[in-house]
């Protein structure tokens, strides 16, 4: 969404505000607000990850979620048949996001044709199909009976590198062609068994800034519905600047709801201020940012350990925004008469919006100054998780690319 797409979204909010206070119902409004971003928090998403066993789908279901294969909690992989059930693994951060690993079909345990009356895949929003070599018919029967459901399905090609790998011994080695061959070679096996036009995407569990990956995120979130979409887009990894921008859009989306919620429900006096703001609410809105944009200390800590860095290093990255455990009463309270001080700058914010809102009770100030330090530290997050990203990456050159384009967002 481009920045005169979400001034319209804003401009278009702010009008039904404006509304709602002309006709008195602002209680109505804040309990409509509260309902909304209640539904948005616990909207779930279960995706199934499938396919013949031996073809990475722990692995995959680990990296999805941030998690390396030795953390605590993370699925279980060998060479062997490791998933006899179907395993539930929760996002560590969003919880509200579970990524079930399925057992291998086509093995001795699960035939082809036993499998889909074995598990109850009615209750999946979509499927990954996953592959280590080739498609079999099995595979192309379990994406059939997928499409017979209405659900949607993906291929994926695992362990993309490894393929790479093996090719780079030859003379005239071209990664483009040979990730080009993989493909067409997928494709065609789906094609013998019966798939039609199939769309394969390439993966690597260990490099999932590589490849396909960005490319089957964006078609995940282009198929899902709104509510699930934002679920999701706060749930995915952040090392692209594509889905720093997702994540950063999904939360302008909300952040005027938010704002509303802060000034005018269960607000208290701001020392040393005229503002009356829910501190609390602020706090938890600041601290659910962080975690959107892996900035949160869990998220660093499994981050480090999966780059092989230290998190000071990391951290180090980080220029705009404080560190999470900062964040707190104390810290927002104080920071809240340094915004109400740049009353011109949030008039400006006003403006830009072509809106006023001396409709509120106090002319608007709690709104602007809670609406201008969300956006304030919203952008700082977003910068930083670029940074970040980038230093965990060791591209110097990368890093100072992302950072130029985050200034931009």
């Amino acid at each position: 969404m481009g920045i005169g797409g979400a001034k319209v979204i804003v401009r278009t909010n702010l009008e039904n505000l404006k509304d709602a206070m002309k006709q008195g119902n602002l209680p109505e409004l804040a309990s409509q607000i509260h309902h909304e971003l209640d539904l948005l928090d616990r909207t779930t998403i279960d995706v199934a990850i499938t396919g013949v066993s031996g073809a990475g789908k722990s692995s995959f279901v680990n990296a999805v979620r941030g998690v390396a294969d030795s953390d605590e909690g993370a699925a279980a992989t060998g060479v062997e048949q490791t998933t006899m059930e179907p395993e539930a693994y929760r996002h560590p951060t969003f919880p509200n996001v579970t990524v079930w690993d399925l057992p291998g079909i086509g093995t001795r345990e699960f035939k082809a044709n036993e499998y889909l009356k074995k598990f109850n895949f009615c209750s999946y929003d979509f499927f990954i199909i996953v592959a280590a070599e080739r498609f079999t018919e099995s595979d192309e029967m379990l994406a059939s009976e997928i499409q017979k459901l209405k659900k949607k399905f993906y291929f994926v090609r695992t362990k993309v590198d490894t393929g790479l790998q093996a090719e780079k011994r030859k003379p005239n080695f071209s990664e483009e062609k040979t990730l080009q061959k993989i493909r067409e070679y997928c494709c065609k096996n789906l094609t013998k068994v019966g798939g039609s036009a199939p769309r394969v995407f390439l993966i690597s569990s260990w490099d999932l800034d590589k490849y396909d990956f960005p490319l089957l995120q964006e078609t995940l979130l282009d198929d899902l519905n709104e509510m699930k979409r934002h679920a999701l887009i706060l749930a995915l990894p952040s090392f692209s600047k594509e889905i720093l921008q997702k994540k950063k859009a999904a939360m302008e989306d909300v952040l005027w709801r938010q704002a509303v919620a802060s000034s005018y429900v269960e607000a208290f006096p701001v020392p040393h201020t005229t503002l009356k703001c829910n501190i609390l609410n602020l706090v938890e809105i600041i601290r659910h940012y962080y975690k959107v944009f892996g900035l949160d200390d869990d998220s660093l800590h499994r981050l480090a350990k999966w780059v092989g860095k230290p998190v000071s290093v990391l951290r180090s990255a980080m220029q705009k925004s404080p560190v999470a455990s900062e964040i707190t009463e104390e810290l927002v309270t104080n920071l809240l008469p340094k915004f109400l001080e740049m009353k011109m700058v949030a008039d400006a914010v006003m403006s830009c919006l072509k809106t006023n809102l001396t409709y509120l009770p106090d002319g608007g100030r709690c709104f602007k100054t809670t609406f201008y330090l969300l956006k304030y530290l919203l952008n700082a997050i977003a910068e930083d998780a670029g940074n970040v990203w980038a230093k965990a990456a060791e591209c110097e050159e990368s890093q100072k690319t992302l950072a130029d384009d985050l200034n931009d967002l």
